[in-house]
């Protein structure tokens, strides 16, 4: 498999972490998302990825097996495919009210958090409305600071979170969860008020694959 990758994406983290998670060998093929202009606008890339974002997952071992094409875009639909191409290392639960529960965690991280805060809206803010650094980091820190402040109240009052965002081992969620918390740390967004959240955050980055998974550890890491 190919990932198409930036260390900083929060889309394509999420992505890692559930390749570390299953213990699936993959290649990371960096996507520079600043350089020349963004190398994910690059008509060679969209051709992966209309879109121009990552990350991009191309999954050779799928084709011949039931698969025509390989290419896969879009973070949950591709750890989705994962969780059902290769089911060894469950990321979603048993039992249908609990998956959705799971998925709800995700979906709100990665549909309601993440699409305010990410490279395009911020760069559309600077570069067509004229905000200034300032402005633009209050916006990033309001939206996200809002999100997680839902998701706390929520996780916090459920008695299925465990360790994990649910129980006491790792699913899509806690993928969904570490990269924002991640993001949300870096641009000095205020957690103190998230004890739940940053807890759930401790113990993944005790494991592995979170580890292998973080910005800083991967082939096209910058300081």
């Amino acid at each position: 498999m190919k990932l198409y990758s930036y260390f900083r994406s929060s889309a394509a983290y999420r992505v890692r972490i559930a390749l570390n998670l299953k213990d699936l060998p993959y290649e990371t093929v960096p996507v520079h998302l600043l350089k020349n202009g963004g190398e994910q606008l690059s008509p060679e890339y969209r051709q992966l990825n209309p879109n121009g974002v990552v990350p991009t997952l191309i999954d050779d071992m799928a084709v011949g097996k039931m698969a025509s094409h390989s290419t896969l875009n879009q973070s949950l639909a591709i750890i989705e495919y994962l969780e059902e191409i290769y089911p060894h290392v469950a990321l979603l639960p048993s039992a249908p009210i609990d998956r959705a529960f799971v998925r709800n965690i995700a979906l709100s991280i990665a549909c309601d958090i993440h699409p305010l805060n990410n490279l395009r809206v911020l760069r559309y803010l600077v570069r067509e409305l004229k905000v200034d650094e300032e402005a633009k980091n209050k916006w990033y820190r309001h939206w996200c600071e809002t999100g997680l402040a839902a998701l706390e109240a929520q996780l916090a009052a459920d008695t299925r979170v465990g360790k994990f965002c649910y129980g006491d081992t790792p699913t899509m969620a806690d993928c969904c969860l570490v990269p924002q918390l991640f993001n949300a740390q870096r641009l000095q967004c205020d957690l103190s008020g998230m004890p739940t959240l940053m807890r759930i955050y401790a113990h993944c980055l005790q494991l592995d694959a979170f580890v292998r998974a973080a910005p800083e550890n991967q082939p096209d890491a910058e300081a």
